[in-house]
């Protein structure tokens, strides 16, 4: 390979032979400067595919195709060599029949463009902690999003050296060109959803993508490498790839100060939660990272580190009032997908805490005027439009968040969207009940999902059940292997929280900063001052030591921490009957122990 940076045999071999397979018109090695970055961002606006606005510096609006708006869950696929270990979430494929079809699809896909090669670094690069990936691309956006989301180029190369380890991650959007031909301004995938495919290779540990090129489905890696991919290494090496924040809290009377990792499923307020501004005084919250968390065991404690160099955060509903943090980051040298367009060159968002100043371009590319008389009118944003923005422009991020040794953590939290039954915050017992409190974890369906019973709970161990790329019994297992491997004192300690409780069909917490009430008993309990009573379902606050929001009684917070007895024996029945049993027979024993301890204390 003529232009190649490197001398790593393996890596040039497997550059040259996906070369051979998608035929580009030329090859480029991404070396991650500024320099790069800028030019990447002249070829999308000089194509008609990204928008500056005028309004923020170095900022860009894309608007990708109808078809290409979100991840692909149902073009998601685990091709492990025995379909028994993708387990009952995943969508499996046998590995030899999809590489034949997607060879076929990839054949000749990159003509006419430039084959990207982008080196990249999971974690701060040399990290002990770190995974190095390779993406091969035909999409500049990618570029782009990847060196904003992850450390890309020359330095990674260097980490890399002759024959380290590297990650294979092959991206298409699926769109050659021929002799002359251009996008014409529009977004390049496959606009047919059955010819979409993102797959992942356990055993190779290996992840090709097809047909789309947005988020997760394109920004390789994100979802795919750092959870699909790391949880198997993670299990096979004996870490552990979360779904999960990290954040740091301090009492500032005596800068004390605990880590905290939680994982909630989506639309549960997670990366509000990371970038939470306290409403009691004397503490300060800051964010270490907002979505993932690879989490070692070293001097016998678990430390963690953010993967990411970003955050990849959806816009709608994100304000001055449910995430002033987020607002300040993407202020500058931030890229925006779907959001809609202003005439005096912002971005404007529903939820974006105010109205629309006047005539917009929507995420569709037509005119829109905000009619708020008119409840079915379309939205100018996507729900799930997106900004890519550096995390390093965070107001609140950590100064050790590039730690390469990671931080130790003190609490990890779960949690879920329930209207009912689920207290405010309870702990668990020990590291045993605390994965079983995660493996439990849901959120209650709304009327969006056609096929299930509203109201029912779409349990989400860990919130992972689209991101593990094996068995979730296996996986819940692994959870149970590792806590053999930390000493009882040295365990981080686990809470359930619910801000989400309703009475006469409106929610009895504030949430937002006021959840900074509820982290203060967490930190409480993990320094050894807090005050707590024992129930059937965990620990659990005496009302006395949560510090109560002006406008919370103490009637109300005294319900937010009962135990519904009726309501928790209703909730293991559910358990036992519709989710552990698709765990079987994989699901570990220390859990059916805890669903039996737990069922016994509530008499």
């Amino acid at each position: 390979m003529s232009n190649s940076p490197t001398n790593h045999a393996k890596l040039n071999a497997w550059v040259k032979e996906i070369a051979d397979l998608v035929e580009p018109a030329n090859i480029y090695w991404a070396d991650g400067s500024k320099a790069e970055y800028d030019q990447m961002i002249k070829i999308l606006v000089d194509a008609g595919l990204a928008t500056p606005l005028k309004k923020r510096p170095n900022s860009f609006l894309f608007r990708s195709d109808p078809s290409d708006v979100a991840r692909a869950e149902s073009r998601t696929f685990i091709a492990s060599q025995n379909k028994d270990d993708a387990g009952p979430y995943n969508n499996w494929i046998n590995p030899a029949e999809l590489k034949e079809k997607m060879r076929a699809v990839y054949k000749g896909c990159m003509k006419g463009r430039t084959m990207y090669v982008i080196p990249f670094s999971m974690g701060p690069i040399g990290s002990p902690i770190a995974k190095i990936g390779v993406e091969i691309s035909d999409s500049p956006y990618v570029v782009v999003n990847m060196q904003i989301m992850t450390r890309v180029g020359t330095k990674v190369l260097e980490v890399l050296g002759t024959d380290g380890e590297f990650i294979p991650c092959l991206h298409s959007v699926g769109k050659p060109l021929a002799e002359g031909q251009t996008d014409g301004g529009k977004w390049p995938c496959e606009p047919d959803v059955e010819k979409k495919y993102i797959s992942h290779f356990p055993e190779e540990r290996t992840i090709w993508s097809f047909g789309s090129g947005y988020g997760g489905n394109a920004l390789l890696g994100k979802k795919c490498l750092a959870l699909r991919i790391a949880s198997i290494a993670a299990r096979d090496e004996g870490w552990l790839a979360e779904h999960m924040l990290i954040l740091k809290m301090t009492r500032e009377a005596d800068n004390k100060f605990k880590y905290i990792a939680a994982a909630f499923p989506s639309a549960c307020g997670k990366t509000n939660l990371a970038m939470l501004i306290p409403t009691i005084p004397g503490w300060k919250v800051e964010c270490i990272g907002d979505d993932i968390a690879w989490m070692k065991i070293r001097d016998g404690k678990l430390y963690a580190i953010n993967p990411e160099a970003g955050f990849f955060g959806v816009g709608p509903g994100t304000s001055m009032h449910s995430n002033p943090n987020a607002m300040l980051s993407i202020k500058e040298n931030t890229i925006f997908s779907n959001a809609a367009l202003t005439e005096d060159g912002d971005i404007w968002w529903e939820g974006i805490g105010y109205d629309a100043p006047g005539k917009l371009i929507d995420w569709k590319g037509r005119e829109w005027i905000q009619d708020k008389n008119n409840k079915d009118q379309e939205p100018s944003a996507h729900a799930n439009a997106r900004f890519t923005v550096p995390a390093r422009q965070c107001p609140v991020i950590a100064p050790e968040w590039e730690d390469p040794n990671g931080v130790p953590i003190d609490a990890i939290l779960f949690g879920g969207r329930r209207a009912s039954v689920i207290p405010l915050i309870h702990q668990a017992k020990s590291w045993n009940h605390g994965v079983f409190i995660g493996s439990i974890a849901g959120s209650e369906i709304t009327g969006a999902a056609l096929d299930l019973k509203v109201g029912s709970v779409r349990r989400d161990p860990m919130a992972m059940v689209p991101f593990c790329g094996y068995h979730m019994g296996d996986y819940l297992k692994h959870w149970v292997e590792v806590g053999k491997n930390i000493s009882e004192e040295n365990q981080p300690k686990f809470f359930f929280v619910n801000w989400f409780r309703k009475k006469d069909g409106k929610f009895m917490w504030p949430g937002f900063g006021e959840n900074s009430r509820v982290l203060k008993w967490v930190f409480e309990q993990c320094d050894g001052s807090g005050k707590a009573v024992d129930t059937p379902i965990g620990l659990m606050p005496e009302p006395s030591s949560i510090d109560r929001p002006s406008d919370v009684s103490e009637e109300t917070l005294k319900e937010l921490l009962a135990v519904d007895i009726e309501g928790w024996k209703a909730e293991i029945k559910d358990v036992r009957e519709n989710h552990y049993a698709k765990l079987e027979p994989k699901l570990p024993k220390e859990l059916a122990a805890e669903l039996d301890a737990i069922e016994k204390r509530l008499g």
